[in-house]
This record gives structure tokens, C-alpha cells and sequence, in this order.
């Protein structure tokens, strides 16, 4: 196994580092095809995971034809800083488990296992906790499968919370200090969600003055750095017509309403609660329709995600608000049914490597 030094090192204001995701999944595939496909952006990118992981999945990539016979050369690294002394045209991998805890074999492909998510699980840690240290300038996440991450153990439902738990840790505060948010976007649609990966029942008693409050405020903080101007915020209502004054639930009038004029008392510009059935189409920014609202805040998962993932999730990008680091993420989730085959599309996780990079230049 080849592993290279540092000699001509790359600041770490531009690398991202870029987790490898469930191995059993489609993350290690979508990672070496936007190496393929965009070595230019992907230059001053370390993937974080193993190398066996990934040369598989070159292995995938090259049997449906994809590449010539050379295939693409996936080699270990000790840090970051090495990156600026590889070849052009190879894959940089940093183990964040270098003393070799798993077993010889590979998870096998879509199909959940304690090792497969205790991989992932290892290489978001590694990513988070070196952005945290300033080793890395921000961190993009191929994704990890819920249930594996439960079968090992690992005692968070998904990135959000496992990248806020480090976060807290890093800071030296308990959870309820480094409130986060997760953001969809896509170039037509932006949303936040109030709660994320919660129970209906308990994403409806999540509505409180609290936290769409404080959503409103994270949305804010976070586009006023990104777009360079305050943002223009629509807010869903919880309920069909946003209660219809009352008649169909009082969320809307007791806690969101609220809500919304303490956002403005702060100089925030927001606008609602509006009825989730229309406040996304007016939100949406179309060659023929330009948006009203830069981004919507959604009173729950499903209410804010199905808008975005429905415009096309090749395009779609995750972004965790209210984190001291950058992270982003593809928009969709690890496609069991076509890992091993080649065939995943890398166009969300190349996205959010933009994006990243945009994010990044604008912290």
C-alpha cells in the first residue's frame, strides 16, 4: 500500500474533507466518479475512510466501462497536509482507524451491518473533529444508512445530530447550546426544517415559540453569509390552510404568528405563516416565476424535504445550519438497491462539494 508524506502542503483554508459514507451503499461509488468527472473541483478534496472501501468501488465504477483499464489510483495519506504532494488524477484516502479494528472483509454491498455503520460513523467524526481544529476548511458527507449507524451503536439517528453532538463536545456545551438546523436547497428552492428526524406526533409537538424562533434566526444568520444580504424568509403553517384563522388548529395563531413578529422585532424579513400548499410554489425561483422568498422554513421533515427532493435530488444539497464548520451533503441516501452496480449518479454529492466551496469562501 502506497502512502505519501507531506512535502508541499496545501493550506487547510482549502481542502474539504469528504467521508466515504455506509461502504455498503452508494457513497464510495459517487465519490470516485466525481473524481472522474470533475478533477478540477476536486483537487485539495481527502476522503475520509479506508482504502480497500474505495478501491472497490473503483472496481465498480470501471466493470459498467466507465474508465480505461488504468482505472484511477486510490492512495492512503497521513493528514491533510499531504494533499499537496500527490499525482494529478488520483484519490487521496485518510484512515481515521489506522490500528485496523474490522475485520478482513468487506460489508458486502446494500446491506445493512454494525461494521459498515461504525465505519461511517468513524469517518464523520474524524472529518468533524479536524474542521473543528481548523485542519480542514469544511467537511461534505457521502451518506450513511440509519440503521447501520443503530446496529453500531452509535447513539445519534443520523449526520445532524452526530455532527452537533461534536460540535457541543468541541465547545464545551451541552446540546441545547449549539441548536442546528438542517437546510435542503436546491438552485430553484431553499428550506429549513424546525425539527428533522423525529416521530410525526413528536415533530408536531416540536412547533413551539422556542424553536421556530430560533430557526428563523439560524436561517438568517446563515444566508446573510452566504447570499451578502438579509434574506427574504417565508414560514409554512403547521396545519392545512395554515389553520384557516383557527377553525382546522391554533398553532399558526398561539405560537407561530408569534413567532414570526418576534423575528421581525429583531430586523429579521419574514413573511407568514403561509399555507404549506402554496408557500413553496411561491418560493420557488423559475426562469418564468422569480421567488418571493429566498428560502421557506417547513414546520417538519416531510413537509420541507418532499418540495425540494420532487424538483430532482440530482441537484438537491443537505447543509446543516448553526454548526462552527461548514458541512454539506448530496441529497439523497445510500441506494442499497444500486450500490456495487456502477450506475449512482454523482451529480448531488458534486453539488454539494460546490457548495461547499462556496460556503467555505464566504465564512
Amino acid at each position: 500500500m502506497t502512502s505519501f508524506a507531506s512535502h508541499d502542503p496545501l493550506p487547510a483554508g482549502q481542502v474539504l474533507a469528504l467521508t466515504q459514507g455506509d461502504p455498503a451503499g452508494i457513497g464510495p461509488e459517487i465519490i470516485v466518479k466525481a473524481y472522474l468527472q470533475q478533477p478540477e473541483l476536486l483537487r485539495g478534496v481527502l476522503v475520509v475512510g479506508q482504502v480497500d472501501v474505495l478501491r472497490r468501488a473503483v472496481q465498480a465504477v470501471c466493470c459498467m466501462g466507465v474508465m480505461s483499464r488504468l482505472g484511477l489510483p486510490v492512495v492512503q495519506v497521513l493528514g491533510p497536509e499531504a494533499l499537496g504532494d500527490l499525482p494529478p488524477r488520483c484519490i487521496p484516502v485518510l484512515d481515521p482507524t489506522p490500528e485496523s479494528r474490522f475485520s478482513g472483509a468487506l460489508p458486502a454491498w446494500g446491506q445493512v451491518s454494525a461494521e459498515a455503520g461504525r465505519r461511517a460513523a468513524d469517518s464523520v467524526v474524524w472529518a468533524a473533529r479536524a474542521a473543528l481544529q481548523g485542519r480542514v476548511a469544511g467537511v461534505v458527507t457521502a451518506p450513511l444508512h440509519k440503521e447501520a449507524l443503530h446496529a453500531a451503536g452509535v447513539d445519534y439517528p443520523g449526520h445532524t445530530e452526530l455532527l452537533q453532538a461534536e460540535a457541543a463536545r468541541h465547545a464545551g456545551v451541552g446540546l441545547a447550546q449549539m441548536p442546528v438546523r438542517m437546510m435542503l436547497a436546491n438552485p430553484e428552492l431553499r428550506t429549513v426544517l424546525v425539527s428533522i428526524h423525529v416521530s410525526l406526533r413528536e415533530a408536531i409537538e416540536a412547533v413551539t415559540f422556542d424553536n421556530v424562533l430560533n430557526t428563523l434566526r439560524i436561517t438568517h444568520e446563515a444566508l446573510v453569509r452566504s447570499l451578502g444580504r438579509a434574506p427574504r424568509i417565508g414560514v409554512a403553517g403547521l396545519n392545512p390552510h395554515a389553520g384557516e384563522g383557527g377553525l382546522f388548529g391554533r398553532e399558526e395563531l398561539e405560537i407561530i404568528e408569534p413567532a414570526v413578529r418576534a423575528a421581525r422585532s429583531l430586523g429579521l424579513q419574514v413573511q407568514g405563516p403561509i399555507a404549506p400548499d402554496t408557500v413553496f410554489m411561491r418560493a420557488r425561483d423559475a426562469a418564468q416565476h422569480p421567488g418571493e422568498f429566498d428560502v421557506v422554513v417547513a414546520m417538519y421533515h416531510d413537509q420541507g424535504l418532499i418540495p425540494v427532493k420532487y424538483l430532482g435530488v440530482e441537484q438537491g444539497v443537505n447543509v446543516t445550519l448553526g454548526l462552527p464548520l461548514v458541512r454539506t451533503s448530496p441529497d439523497h441516501g445510500t441506494a442499497f438497491d444500486l450500490a456495487g452496480t456502477g450506475r449512482a449518479d454523482p451529480s448531488s454529492l458534486i453539488e454539494a462539494i460546490q457548495m461547499a466551496r462556496q460556503m467555505v469562501r464566504a465564512v
